[in-house]
């Protein structure tokens, strides 16, 4: 028995081992974040490697569908929507599928990112961009496929895909101009609602200075169209903080008639409770 205990021992702590080893993938995968003007660009992909293979025309035959790297989908992520050939591709993640073939590409961002290689049903509707573009040829070789993100600008880059003896580039641009003009007249029209609400909450929180907080969160209030019902309650406590229990109380049954309307049960209790609180005393 005692034997049959050993090696039933020995054989879950040599599965245990196994279960930890790790071994190199064929197609590692690599993740590229670039900023380009003020646009984040993301790309995450597998790497095959050509291991004396020819490739263009043959691994990755012309004609047909690419997975354009190996394994899952390679994505690729704008944090802004970007033009590529004068068309507009709205921010979003999107895997990138390619024909390749002698004299042209066609390079394809495709909505759907959660693919194993091609789609089963390629599904037109899902296309979000599409593009040609020629190859160029490299004097050089690429042994391991290769996504980069080049001719940096503040205004454009270019999306790059080489493999063997060819390099693929695809430009788009960044609507810098956009951004930044929109944060210069976001900055010289002063706070908004929701930093005076936001400097509210710190001041409270952090026990800081009270009287700020309470001068903040009236701003917000004031500059604030739908007078959020946590608006109202952060106002409640900084109130109730300072000794104003009445002002705390008919603020509080502000902030739960608010809450009611928006169906927040969570602000109605915290409401109903407060008011309960600060009546008995």
């Amino acid at each position: 028995m005692r034997k049959i205990i050993f090696i039933l021992a020995m054989t879950i702590a040599n599965y245990a081992i196994e279960a930890q080893i790790k071994t190199p993938q064929m197609s590692p995968r690599s993740i590229l974040t670039q900023v380009v003007g003020l646009t984040d660009v993301e790309i995450n992909y597998s790497r095959p490697s050509a291991r004396g293979r020819a490739v263009m025309g043959d691994l990755v035959p012309f004609g047909k569908l690419w997975r354009t790297g190996a394994n899952e989908n390679t994505t690729i992520t704008f944090s802004d929507d970007v033009v590529i050939d004068g068309k507009t591709l709205v921010k979003g993640k999107y895997a990138i599928y390619t024909t390749p073939k002698a004299d042209t590409w066609d390079v394809i961002f495709y909505s759907k990112t959660d693919n194993w290689g091609n789609p089963s049903t390629w599904d037109e509707t899902k296309v979000a961009l599409r593009t040609n573009v020629k190859p160029e040829n490299l004097d050089r070789n690429v042994e391991s496929f290769t996504i980069g993100i080049s001719n940096l600008d503040a205004n454009f880059a270019s999306l790059e895909m080489s493999w063997e003896k060819t390099l693929v580039a695809v430009k788009f641009e960044v609507p810098t101009q956009k951004n930044t003009m929109t944060g210069i007249d976001k900055v010289l029209a002063g706070p908004s609602a929701g930093d005076y609400f936001s400097s509210a909450q710190y001041f409270f929180q952090s026990n800081g200075d009270i009287v700020k907080a309470r001068s903040y969160v009236d701003k917000a209030l004031e500059m604030s169209k739908d007078k959020p019902f946590f608006y109202y309650r952060l106002k409640s406590l900084i109130q109730a903080k300072q000794g104003d229990k009445k002002g705390a109380i008919e603020t509080a049954k502000l902030s739960l008639a608010a809450a009611e309307i928006a169906k927040n049960q969570d602000y109605v209790k915290m409401n109903k409770d407060s008011i309960d609180e600060w009546s008995k005393k």
